[in-house]
């Protein structure tokens, strides 16, 4: 037995021991596997116990390791979650065992793939469990070819050169490093929505996690629980692997020519695609346009503003879609062509590109859905992006995007079959506010310009509703602005979270309640 009242010398050479020992086993602890001896000695406070529940390749983090910084580092750092422990599931069933551990000892928890959740309704989330899908990925094709079973955890790019490989495609997202599941639970545009609809228009079946730790498939004979899903699963579950329907690549060839313009051709540029490109809500399907401003004052003391025209099928842009462009003047130009697995290198949404980088800086959306561009409007909040970013140097990196994809495939789904309520708008366009975060002053002024672009663009709509895609939310939305307006599709919702999730669980992103 120790003698507590041993010599002075004697019990400090003891303490000095077992604080080594301790400091050696918190460094091994650091990133070992559930499956390792040590295991059981590393659980830290209410964890106890949570790695022996855990297959052999689930991995456990903590503060201070290279995995903890490696699955917490977000592409915004503004009102971040607050995570204390990363868990890492090597399979599917980890995540149930996750979620009823966390249950069984109040610890609340948030799934993480790509870490480009901005929204601020994650920072409510205090002291919790990340649940990092990173090892969850993967791409299995079916027999059939006509459909294929996506991992939870699997990011954008690795699904559409999986697909491609085996003469493949499905609608994803338009930036490599996000995962398919993260957008498509929000309803999910991008590049192929004019031919298939969106990528929650793709589901097929899934397995996810409920807030009981359930485990369960669900498909479109679950009822309104698969309803809901489609447009607002973030508030429902974890979705540990989905089946979606494939295509048979139809074009291999996509081609796209991009401007630059000075801030005298603003008003031009977006009349010229009202007039040319939107179609009164019908553009072709085969055409896609996008673009931001942005301050470069290398090229110009205001804004430039760079334009994207991208053709499916094709080699070199048909030229009645560019000639009006051209018309205009830009100070430069650029094309090429290649195959719908160079877009994101073409337009920056590559793993490369600054919108896949942590670096540290606070990124803020504030999206708001268009039927067409109010001319008038663009320019007023145009002038006033130029003058709060030179009066506020810290907002210079700040950014606007319009983002025009077909709609063909987005419109022919009736609206009332799923969640995803804002089906009928043309564009999504949002100011995206960045800064090196330096206090709440600067957060405050960030917030405050993001808001006002906004406000400019909703004023000009004449609607009595903001229309505010999910995806994208800043996080001082209403549910009504990310679900919709109609009463019904509220009481709908409500009625499934007090079902599904009344315990509020997943109410950490976008919540309904």
């Amino acid at each position: 037995m120790f003698d507590f009242f041993a010599r002075p010398t004697q019990r400090l050479k003891m303490e000095v021991v077992t604080a080594i020992a301790a400091w050696a086993l918190s460094s091994a602890c650091q990133n070992i596997p559930a499956s390792h001896w040590l295991s059981p000695l590393c659980s830290r406070g209410n964890l106890t116990g949570l790695t022996t529940r855990l297959s052999s390749g689930a991995h456990v983090h903590y503060p201070g390791s290279d995995g903890f910084t490696e699955a917490t580092t977000r592409w915004s750092v503004f009102d971040a979650p607050g995570i204390n422990v990363v868990v890492v599931p090597g399979v599917e069933s980890d995540v149930a065992e996750i979620v009823k551990y966390a249950n069984e000892n109040n610890k609340p928890y948030l799934a993480v793939s790509g870490g480009h959740g901005a929204i601020t309704t994650t920072a409510r989330m205090k002291d919790g469990i990340e649940i990092w899908m990173d090892q969850l990925s993967g791409v299995e094709i079916a027999e059939d070819g006509a459909s294929a079973t996506i991992r939870g955890g699997t990011l954008s790019k690795n699904v559409t050169h999986a697909l491609w490989a085996a003469g493949k495609q499905t609608v994803t997202g338009g930036c490599e490093c996000t995962s398919l599941l993260g957008p498509g639970l929000g309803g999910g545009h991008g590049i192929l929505q004019g031919r298939h609809g969106l990528v929650s228009d793709q589901f097929l079946s899934m397995n996810i996690v409920l807030a009981d730790g359930s485990l369960q498939i669900i498909d479109k004979t679950s009822g309104d629980l698969w309803w809901a899903v489609q447009g607002a699963g973030h508030n429902f579950g974890i979705v540990t692997s989905v089946s979606l329907k494939i295509y048979d690549i139809q074009y291999h060839d996509w081609a796209y020519e991009t401007f630059t313009f000075t801030s005298e051709k603003f008003e031009g540029l977006f009349e010229s695609i009202n007039e040319n490109l939107l179609n009164n809500g019908s553009p072709p399907v085969d055409i896609i346009n996008y673009g931001f401003f942005l301050n470069s004052p290398d090229i110009d003391p205001k804004p430039v503003t760079m334009f994207w025209v991208i053709q499916e099928g094709a080699t070199t842009v048909d030229s009645a879609h560019t000639r009006p462009f051209h018309e205009l003047g830009p100070i430069s130009t650029d094309a090429g062509s290649g195959t719908y697995l160079d877009i994101p290198r073409w337009v920056g949404w590559d793993n490369e590109a600054a919108p896949c980088q942590h670096t540290g800086l606070a990124n803020t959306r504030f999206p708001i859905d268009i039927e067409s561009y109010d001319v008038q409007a663009m320019r007023k909040m145009y002038d006033l992006f130029t003058s709060a970013t030179q009066e506020t140097p810290a907002l210079n990196g700040s950014f606007f995007l319009f983002e025009g994809y077909s709609l063909k495939g987005v419109k022919v789904v009736p609206p009332e079959s799923t969640a995803f309520a804002f089906r009928g708008d043309n564009i999504l366009v949002a100011p995206v506010i960045s800064w090196v975060p330096s206090g709440p002053e600067l957060a405050q002024k960030a917030t405050d310009l993001g808001n006002d672009l906004r406000r400019i663009l909703y004023d000009a709509t004449g609607r009595t509703e903001l229309h505010a895609y999910v995806n994208y939310a800043f996080g001082d939305e209403t549910p009504k602005n990310w679900y919709g307006y109609e009463q019904w599709r509220q009481d709908s919702l409500l009625a499934l979270k007090n079902k599904y999730d009344p315990m509020r669980k997943f109410s950490f992103y976008a919540p309904i309640a």
